[in-house]
């Protein structure tokens, strides 16, 4: 109610004006049923004659047929107040479900990069689709709860009218009912966060599997992962038994007891008080709605406590990635017209040390590539030139500014990457290459796709960068794929374009093709490569080899504090 103040203002006052018209309709019931068992038009009960006096202030008698014309107008009123209230709480449940969805997801992209190395994707993926769904669904129980407790409302007080006696009692007893069966609603309680607990591992470790499906079948070892996830799946089976179940109770013990309640209430209040027939039928009509709607408030309750612990751990998540959000850097423009350089740069992962004080210069408009073993920090260098890891001791300069003192956004805008794994969409080729940015034009695409050396095959098809590209991009080879993903990294015109094993994957011919492509691109841009491949060694005007946290300059003019060795 706080996020949505204007919508559930709306919403309460179409509940409370719902109520008030359902009020009304019940002050016409109780004259009715006096005419109806008297046979006579005057009123017999005090309620009666009250509800009497007030119409004939407004210049209508207490017929049947003007009761029963107040009653419909009643009803009529009433429903359509309760379909403008739903209306407004359906329409803010798809805004929760969105609102909740946009903080995750800006929470995340701008949180810092090392948060998200230590996290597995199938856990936010159930934030973003399970938790904030059940999140949503708790905000429509509690919003039902809030109804129920003003419908009670409006027959309690019509119910205090008729016998405040009767009513207190009735309040009594619907207190006690919710006392005994509050039980359940704690044993609903646990299994909803026993549930969300089990549904962000099992989502996690199913988006796990799904992606090692292959070597799993290919070994003849899916069953291990059957077993897992069968063993998990049957233990959020069980939580979600607890859950009906303690649901399925809790509604049919309310009903045993009210229904009880009623039954002894009329004996007592026909045999033993000798009410009047009427208002014995109006009580039990009253207060049996009373106690009803208590249970259903009560059962209301449980949905939110079933459900809630989603929203909170949602909330979890999004305040873990808001404590560890990026540092937007300073307010100098970057440029890059000279050199990046890394000076005595020192990291670590979890205090394991990966660089020890290396050192290396990228010129301007040079092609470097960095080799060396797997695991020897290759990746680092390019995430601390990147700006997505800071070093733990050193300097990151890009013209003689240190990184941090860049605008990390604008810094960022003036990199083209291209990763080693293929992360084409299953749309147009036009889309894959400008990412739905509408900045760009058809022009700048085809610009983007002849300087990747893709435009060849690009206009060869039928329907040119308009063809889909299929799951993954099955409709075209892995050199072509590659391709596409230059050009989306050429498209905003980079000044530093890095490629992180990009050709690790392909043929020897589709390599060379490649690297020809980026040594056309020397001095225009600058080029940053790491690859164990021998074309894109050859291709470069610069190489450095990294070993023991440190990197040696085997190719190109060594800069202060760089040694120099041959090509091994």
């Amino acid at each position: 109610m706080r996020a949505y103040p204007g919508q559930c203002a709306i919403m309460l006052v179409a509940m409370l004006l719902a109520g008030l018209m359902e009020g009304i309709s019940l002050s016409a019931f109780l004259p009715l049923l006096d005419i109806a068992i008297s046979g006579e038009a005057g009123p017999r009960s005090e309620v009666s004659r009250r509800v009497a006096e007030v119409l004939g202030e407004l210049g209508l008698s207490p017929t049947v047929g003007v009761l029963l014309l107040i009653m419909l107008c009643g009803a009529l009123l009433k429903n359509l107040l309760g379909l403008l209230a739903r209306k407004k709480v359906g329409y803010t449940v798809a805004q929760v479900t969105t609102d909740l969805r946009l903080r995750l997801l800006r929470a995340l992209l701008n949180t810092r990069w090392q948060y998200f190395l230590d996290q597995r994707i199938g856990g936010l993926a159930n934030a973003m689709s399970s938790e904030t769904v059940r999140a949503s669904d708790a905000y429509v129980s509690g919003t039902m709860m809030l109804t129920l407790v003003i419908q009670t409302g409006v027959y309690l007080s019509f119910a205090v009218i008729v016998s405040w006696r009767a009513t207190l009692a009735c309040l009594a007893i619907g207190v006690l009912v919710l006392t005994v069966s509050h039980g359940l609603v704690v044993m609903a309680r646990n299994a909803g966060k026993y549930q969300t607990r089990l549904m962000k591992s099992l989502l996690a470790r199913l988006a796990d599997t799904l992606q090692s499906v292959k070597p799993l079948k290919a070994m003849a070892r899916e069953s291990l992962a059957d077993r897992v996830l069968q063993a998990e799946t049957g233990e959020l089976n069980r939580a979600l038994q607890r859950q009906v179940f303690s649901a399925e109770v809790l509604q049919a013990t309310q009903e045993v007891m009210v229904t009880s309640v009623i039954i002894l209430g009329v004996y007592v209040a026909l045999v033993h008080l000798a009410i009047p027939l009427a208002e014995v039928i109006m009580l039990a009509v009253v207060l049996g709605r009373v106690l009803s709607y208590l249970g259903k408030v009560q059962r209301q309750y449980q949905k939110v406590t079933t459900k809630e612990s989603a929203y909170w751990s949602l909330e979890e998540t999004i305040r873990r990635a808001e404590a560890v959000a990026e540092h937007p850097g300073g307010g100098v423009a970057p440029t890059l017209d000279a050199e990046i350089r890394l000076e005595r740069v020192s990291f670590a992962y979890h205090d394991q040390p990966v660089l020890r004080e290396l050192s290396l210069t990228l010129p301007a408009g040079s092609f470097t590539t960095l080799v060396g073993p797997s695991g020897v920090g290759k990746t680092t260098v390019v995430d601390l030139v990147i700006g997505l890891l800071q070093p733990t001791a050193g300097r990151v300069l890009v013209d003689e500014v240190p990184l941090p003192e860049l605008d990390q956004r604008r810094w960022r805008e003036l990199i083209g990457y291209v990763p080693q794994e293929n992360l084409l969409l299953h749309d147009t080729l036009l889309a894959n290459v400008t990412l739905g940015d509408t900045r760009f034009s058809e022009t700048d695409v085809e610009e983007a796709l002849r300087a990747a050396g893709a435009w060849d095959f690009v206009a060869d098809l039928s329907e040119g960068m308009h063809t889909l590209v299929g799951e993954r991009g099955v409709r075209f080879s892995g050199g072509q794929r590659q391709r596409i993903m230059i050009a989306r990294a050429l498209v905003h015109r980079p000044r530093l374009l890095v490629l992180d094993e990009a050709t690790s994957a392909l043929d020897p011919d589709s390599e060379a093709a490649i690297c020809a492509t980026l040594k056309a691109l020397g001095g225009r841009i600058t080029v940053l490569a790491i690859s164990h491949q021998s074309a894109l060694v050859e291709a470069a005007d610069r190489i450095y080899r990294l070993r023991d946290g440190t990197a040696v300059l085997e190719r190109g003019q060594a800069s202060t504090g760089e040694a120099l060795e041959p090509v091994s």
